[in-house]
């Protein structure tokens, strides 16, 4: 990628996918042992019910980020059907597998696993106890608000991140303060730092939107596209316009970022630079990594663009041989669902 370098970004266990669908645990080791997938079957089926097999199966898949992915998809999409099995993810070996069931039960207030993650406030590790708070706070505990406010002091950078990227969760006025704090600490990682600036993006709170603007003229790329998710949190005009200044942007990946945001403002504008990929054939030159990712942000973009030229793609996307791929284009396919009007009776 031009202007890779080795990246701080808020995700559970170094993987693409999960820092590109949204917020993540912040990682105390960047890198993963490698784990063998089962060799792949093609699923039969409509697209809905070969997406919702994808996830099913994710969820116990060897790897803990395959896991991790899973679960987010089955939080940004609304997919409660498939709680229950998730609900066991909440006793998963893997701390970034523990933490995001947890926020999958909050987000989805998922009641009927209130009494689980009431068992992560005595986790072993703090973050895990964190998503708890987090789950029982949205399950309708406020009083656990205190709890995630107090981590964002802690020594512990990774927990401080979590804590940040938590309170931009939360949905409160109240936390600004406490972020803003911890935007002038000293002491604070970059990590935190791009989490705080986030988070507060997410609480709408358009002050922030120099530090964004920072971040979206950064020489990183990877810089770049977390500033296009805090743009895109923000939500105003002025942040939506500046989104727009990266389709352009010399990164393919950037632009797919920048496309998929635009459309989740309700712009497809970005919908040629989603094109392009597929007609021009712009991965035939690239590494099998790189063009792995490219795949995983194309589906991602199709399925928040959702044109009829570009859903079209999306079978066949569901299919892919890579686990993150069929993942990311399984969300692409749940979401469309999730905003096609119900069928009058």
């Amino acid at each position: 990628m031009q202007n890779a370098r080795v990246s701080w970004r808020i995700i559970a266990v170094a993987c693409l996918f999960a820092a590109v669908c949204g917020c993540q645990p912040a990682n105390q080791t960047p890198t993963a042992p490698e784990f063998v997938s089962p060799p792949f079957q093609p699923i039969p089926g409509d697209p809905p019910t070969v997406a919702r097999q994808i996830v099913f199966d994710a969820l116990g898949h060897p790897d803990p980020r395959i896991r991790s992915n899973a679960i987010e998809v089955i939080a940004t999409t609304g997919e409660a059907r498939m709680m229950p099995r998730a609900q066991r993810l909440l006793q998963d070996p893997a701390v970034p597998v523990r933490f995001l069931a947890a926020l999958a039960v909050g987000d989805l207030q998922y009641h009927l696993a209130k009494d689980d993650v009431g068992v992560l406030l005595n986790d072993q590790d703090q973050n895990v106890r964190l998503a708890g708070a987090y789950a029982l706070m949205k399950l309708g505990q406020p009083a656990y608000f205190q709890v995630i406010r107090d981590a964002v002091a802690s020594e512990d950078q990774t927990v401080r991140a979590n804590a940040a990227l938590l309170l931009g969760k939360s949905g409160q006025q109240e936390a600004l303060r406490y972020l803003y704090w911890t935007l002038q600490r000293k002491d604070s990682a970059d990590k935190v730092l791009l989490q705080a600036v986030e988070s507060i993006a997410m609480l709408r709170d358009a002050r922030i939107y120099p530090k964004l603007w920072t971040q979206l003229i950064s020489a990183y790329a990877d810089d770049r596209i977390v500033g296009i998710r805090g743009m895109g949190a923000l939500g105003t005009e002025e942040a939506r316009n500046a989104i727009v200044t990266l389709l352009d942007d010399a990164v393919l990946e950037v632009r797919l970022a920048a496309a998929a945001q635009l459309a989740r403002l309700g712009q497809t504008i970005g919908e040629r630079e989603v094109q392009a990929v597929i007609t021009r054939n712009l991965l035939a030159n690239m590494d099998p990594t790189s063009a792995e990712r490219v795949r995983v942000w194309t589906a991602l973009a199709i399925g928040e663009i959702a044109t009829p030229g570009l859903l079209r793609y999306l079978p066949d996307m569901l299919q892919d041989q890579s686990n993150t791929v069929r993942l990311a284009a399984a969300k692409g396919v749940l979401l469309v669902e999730r905003r096609r009007p119900p069928a009058s009776q």
